[in-house]
């Protein structure tokens, strides 16, 4: 009989320590429980230290930091025809523990499918130049749309990043065409813009020449001088321009008569 009792105390013992330790739950910072009660919502608790009624309440936990998501690589057909490669990372955190868990059956993989297809259908919309140059318009619009949809669920969608773009071989090939074109355009627009520019200094420098007959000597002397510098073996005749300009003027009478 002894025994039997002893045994039946041991058991009895044992079953109360597990009791005991399904009843108290310690839940961290960043954590909440949600609390059912014989199937019905009761409400969140944490953090901190939680009693349960053992075998009457059941806990499911819940994390409320950010979570980092990448969205997988998904086909896209552009507004103008070209089919791209495209994946994106999400980042969001839950809100509302008590909507995560009562609203949808598994918030983290209805948000990853949230996520794709507002990622095709958003960027399905703008064209490829779009894509490439307008990527925070088109992250900004990722965001609202999703941060909407998942509303309901308690969850907060905070920022959305398109990652890569991958393009076709044959769209690499013609957009490095288009660039170089347009770096030879650049550079003959630059090229005729100084061509410009001189030939308009050239015209002033005529008319001051014309002016001021001293500057026409001037310049000649100066003209001189940087040959005299020069290691070459050419003759310098210096010739004075006043002969010059009546050699000139004599030609003149000849080419009238």
């Amino acid at each position: 009989m002894m025994p039997f009792v002893g045994s039946l105390f041991f058991f009895v013992v044992l079953v109360g320590l597990v009791l005991l330790a399904n009843a108290i739950r310690i839940v961290r910072e960043y954590d909440r429980l949600v609390v059912f009660r014989l199937g019905r919502l009761v409400g969140e608790r944490g953090p901190g230290l939680v009693l349960l009624i053992p075998i009457i309440d059941r806990a499911v936990k819940v994390g409320l930091r950010t979570v980092t998501m990448d969205v997988p690589p998904q086909d896209i057909i552009t507004k103008d025809n070209v089919t791209v490669k495209v994946n994106a990372v999400i980042y969001f955190r839950v809100v509302s523990s008590k909507e995560a868990i009562v609203q949808v059956e598994n918030y983290l993989y209805a948000t990853s499918q949230i996520a794709q297809t507002t990622l095709r259908s958003i960027l399905g919309q703008a064209e490829l130049d779009e894509l490439l140059s307008e990527r925070e318009k088109l992250n900004q619009a990722l965001q609202q749309v999703i941060d909407r949809q998942t509303e309901p669920w308690g969850v907060k969608v905070s920022t959305v990043e398109v990652k890569n773009v991958d393009l076709p071989q044959e769209m690499q090939r013609a957009i490095a065409r288009q660039a170089e074109a347009e770096r030879e355009r650049r550079a003959k627009v630059i090229n005729a813009e100084g061509e410009y520019q001189a030939a308009g200094r050239l015209a002033e420098a005529a008319a001051i020449i014309g002016r001021e007959p001293a500057a026409l000597q001037l310049r000649y002397l100066q003209t001189l001088a940087e040959i005299a510098t020069e290691n070459n073996s050419t003759t310098i005749f210096p010739v004075p321009v006043d002969f010059l300009r009546a050699f000139m003027g004599l030609a003149e009478r000849k080419t009238s008569v």
